[in-house]
């Protein structure tokens, strides 16, 4: 299995500022926990920095006055209205170098694409990418530019079918919006429900329009979803439609913020539940694309990609952070790389099960017929 990571230190220059829930050491502490165990030396495996992208890649979805804008505010030009491009104080600040980093992201996972299609890397894991809040002229949740569909689209670009799996705890807004008449892609977005937290989308019947119907599929779920109620619901979805769409690429969307203990979310998995879901998702793909995406608990972020990078190269993870391995007593609340088993109380086991399972059978109904699945 040839796997290849994509990382710098570069991404560590950049910060969204002082409070913001976004903290880019999060990248690092990963890279150093994966390399702590082992897995950045295995015979098989390159780490490759991200290449900046053509402005052609960027500007074959986000607009050009955004992309001016995005730069302007990037290097400390006045924007007026910048407002109307979501930037401003709270969830898309400006910062020094706002341009520059998200680019970098964009680059990352363009890089992953380009080595799956190649053939050069059977998997590829960008773990600064799978920002797919942005939309073409407007930031949202933390997103400035949308490497998932910038990648999905040069996956396109060379004749592929694309299933995009999205199990961060928000809605992949952003990426279903790009390919909502598109039957080229196969999005399918696990998350949180949309009336109890950001975006406010990813409703059931949200299924795609045009020749694109019923190839976009959201599993919103109950707050206080635990992993025996989250794996039924993906296991009763995910796999058949993956097999009845047939890919010739996944690219999956890696976020983390769907853990019990994140601090903006309210679903109940641990990262062995988030461990057997990537499982199926290996399982599933011909080829692999990996992105990262949310997770604001950084040892949680840290624990579920090192473990996520090792089941992309057939290893199987240790149970304890490696020896020697220093993080800050903040970053990790045990010297373990798994958690302890966890189930919800009973009361919401059922509250959220009995949801699920009306999410379940409403997409049975509703889509498997229409992609034979």
């Amino acid at each position: 299995m040839k796997a290849a990571l994509i990382y710098t230190d570069d991404y560590n220059r950049y910060d969204y500022g002082a409070g913001h829930p976004l903290r880019m050491e999060r990248l690092r502490l990963t890279y150093d926990l994966i390399d702590a165990c082992g897995l950045t030396r295995l015979p098989t495996v390159q780490v490759l920095p991200p290449e900046r992208p053509g402005e052609e890649w960027i500007l074959g979805y986000h607009s050009r006055e955004y992309v001016e804008v995005l730069r302007s505010a990037s290097v400390g030009l006045a924007v007026p209205g910048a407002y109307r491009f979501g930037l401003g104080p709270g969830d898309n600040p400006i910062f020094p170098g706002m341009y520059d980093a998200a680019s970098l992201a964009v680059g990352g996972s363009l890089l992953a694409a380009r080595l799956v299609a190649s053939g050069e890397a059977e998997r590829a894991f960008s773990f600064a990418g799978g920002l797919h809040h942005a939309f073409p002229d407007r930031a949202s949740g933390f997103c400035y530019l949308n490497d998932a569909v910038i990648a999905i689209q040069f996956l396109l670009e060379r004749g592929l079918r694309v299933c995009y799996v999205d199990i961060d705890a928000h809605h992949g807004d952003g990426v279903q919006h790009a390919f909502y008449r598109d039957p080229r892609v196969l999005t399918i977005s696990t998350h949180e429900r949309g009336d109890r937290l950001f975006p406010g989308t990813g409703f059931v019947d949200e299924l795609g329009e045009g020749p694109g119907r019923g190839y976009a599929v959201n599993v919103p779920l109950q707050p206080f979803t635990d992993d025996e109620v989250y794996l039924e619901a993906f296991e009763a979805i995910v796999p058949p439609l993956m097999k009845a769409f047939r890919p010739d690429v996944v690219v999956a969307q890696l976020g983390i913020d769907s853990h019990r203990t994140d601090p903006l979310t309210h679903l109940a998995l641990t990262v062995n539940g988030f461990a057997r879901a990537v499982r199926r998702i290996l399982d599933l793909s011909p080829r692999l694309v990996a992105l990262g995406g949310g997770g604001y608990d950084l040892g949680n972020v840290a624990r579920a990609w090192t473990i996520a990078w090792a089941l992309m190269n057939g290893i199987e993870p240790p149970t304890d952070l490696p020896p020697g391995f220093r993080p800050g007593v903040s970053s990790f609340r045990a010297a373990t790389l798994w958690d302890p088993p966890y189930q919800e109380t009973d009361e919401h086991r059922r509250w959220a099960r009995e949801f699920a399972s009306r999410q379940v059978q409403r997409i049975q109904e509703t889509i498997f017929p229409l992609l034979a699945a």
